[in-house]
């Protein structure tokens, strides 16, 4: 007979960043004689059942968002898929109801997805934004999220607590009234001492059709880089496919373990600045260059705080040229800061039940 406690892990499908950084949560379960039950949808939900076969994932309803193509439609375009959203947090609800009692769960870990909580057991929400930045509407947008964040037992942030951070305003708020836990940055990855081969890795991930924009544009520029560049467009897919044109070695996707030895092997990174991004290569300790999403705050927000620090430079997508890698020398690379997280007093939570 089965006795381990079973955990609902639910990231949000937007981008890779939410799914990856539950990888590290997931392990530590299994670790503390938990068995994680994965929910979620789209890219987000195939890359978990590749990382973990054996466990069994659910299909939540998709938020389906997706980007305006021009960067400062956002918010119109987030203001008219609204009604939408609320209905499928209605329906997310309704599904994870279901899901507690069909499957036995006595705990949840959502990464962002608003319905997926239940009163009658512990729920814990993950975000590195308490604050949510979108312009002159800010205090809304925080507030909103502050309301949603305040329904969860717990709030857990990915960053350090302190004023050395990789979040800054975002998942730092004074007097915030919900119960938050500061884990330290979330990374799947570990750093090793090995050769350089590639001198550089392109990183790609994020919401359609901005994935795709930068995709097209990065590959027409490295017809111009006379380095040897490692290419991932960030795309899941069933099969692994890999092409060579020229210098640039492309990949649809890699499992952690690949990419985890990629990242490692690559001398700088160019990528968005998505938070997950950041932890991943703080903990490697890399140079990067970052184009943010247009259109997203966050992102925009999280480059140019890496910039003014002298970590990482970064520029618009629109502006990008490949030549301007080159200011990368003159910024001083991630550095990372050793944090043990004491994962058995975390999930105290779910022993009580």
């Amino acid at each position: 007979m089965n006795t381990k406690k079973r955990i609902l892990v639910a990231p949000l499908n937007w981008g890779l960043g939410h799914s990856t950084r539950c990888i590290p949560i997931i392990n530590e379960l299994i670790a503390h004689n938990f068995e994680p039950i994965i929910a979620s949808d789209g890219i987000a939900l195939e890359l978990l059942k590749k990382e973990f076969p054996k466990l069994s994932a659910f299909e939540l309803p998709s938020y389906n968002i997706t980007y305006a193509k021009k960067a400062n439609s956002f918010k119109i375009k987030l203001l008219k898929d609204s009604p939408h959203l609320l209905k499928t947090i209605k329906r997310e609800k309704k599904v994870v109801e279901s899901l507690v009692e069909s499957e036995g769960i006595i705990g949840i870990i959502s990464d962002n997805r608003f319905g997926v909580r239940y009163n009658a057991i512990p729920s814990v929400f993950i975000t590195h934004q308490l604050r949510v930045l979108s312009g002159n509407t800010t205090w809304l947008s925080s507030k909103l999220h502050q309301n949603i964040i305040s329904k969860f037992d717990e709030c857990w942030v990915p960053d350090h607590m302190g004023t050395t951070n990789l979040s800054g305003d975002l998942g730092h708020v004074p007097n915030f009234i919900a119960s938050v836990k500061y884990l330290g940055p979330l990374t799947r990855f570990k750093k090793q001492n090995v050769e350089i081969e590639y001198d550089l890795l392109v990183l790609l991930s994020g919401p359609e059709p901005q994935r795709t924009y930068l995709e097209e544009k990065l590959l027409s520029d490295l017809k111009h880089y006379s380095g040897n560049a490692l290419f991932i467009k960030g795309n899941v897919e069933s099969e692994q496919q890999k092409t060579v044109v020229n210098n640039v070695t492309i990949y649809n996707f890699m499992t952690s373990n690949q990419l985890e030895i990629a990242i490692n092997k690559s001398d700088v990174i160019l990528s968005r600045s998505g938070y997950t991004t950041l932890m991943d290569l703080a903990k490697l300790e890399k140079k990067a260059f970052f184009i943010p999403t247009p259109g997203q705050f966050e992102q925009e927000y999280l480059a140019k705080k890496l910039a003014s620090e002298g970590i990482a430079p970064y520029c618009k997508q629109e502006d990008f040229d490949i030549n301007m890698l080159s200011e990368i020398k003159n910024y001083s690379g991630f550095k990372s800061e050793d944090y043990q997280l004491n994962y058995k007093k975390l999930f105290g939570l779910f022993q009580s039940k």
